[in-house]
């Protein structure tokens, strides 16, 4: 009996939250088919600690702390290295935002070392605080703020040199 409870309060938090963690996912690696590899991961590990986690009240931080702890193990495996060769499967964008503006962003998200590609996922896409980000990537607020800055200056740059390649005259 404990058993059905608990998995129908899994099957109801995952359907609530799949959408979210996939966008994660995909602001995290940049691919569509590892995105949702990365869910599935997390969602296998977040099941089996599903008891403990809800007893300790925050199963939304351990869940995207599952997804960016296993995105690092993902791109540490060697054969994780090779290039897909299916270009041009990115979801739908569910904002306004013109399919060139957002190709230009995910690009230069992309272009961002691992480090400050997770930083900026979580405080800016997802909303995080500061601490919250520290807490989710194992680090200090401090390292937060470092690796917010410089992403946000490279983030500046490419975005920059990409419009200034297309024949765009503003800076």
């Amino acid at each position: 009996m404990a058993r059905a409870s608990r998995d129908e309060e899994f099957s109801a938090y995952v359907a609530q939250r799949r959408t979210q963690l996939r966008r994660i996912a995909y602001l995290l690696c940049g691919d569509v088919h590892k995105a949702e590899d990365l869910v599935q991961t997390a969602l296998m590990k977040l099941y089996v600690a599903w008891n403990r986690v809800q007893r300790s009240g925050n199963v939304d931080a351990y869940t995207r702390r599952i997804l960016v702890n296993s995105g690092i193990d993902e791109s540490r495996r060697p054969w994780r290295r090779e290039q897909v060769g299916l270009d041009g499967l990115d979801p739908e964008a569910d904002e306004g935002i013109a399919p060139e503006d957002r190709r230009a962003l995910m690009e230069a998200l992309a272009a961002l070392p691992a480090g400050q590609r997770r930083v900026v996922v979580l405080r800016f896409f997802l909303g995080l605080t500061i601490e919250e980000t520290a807490a989710d990537l194992n680090c200090g607020p401090g390292t937060v703020k470092s690796q917010s800055s410089r992403a946000l200056a490279r983030l500046n740059d490419l975005l920059i040199a990409q419009f200034r390649a297309v024949g765009g005259n503003r800076a």
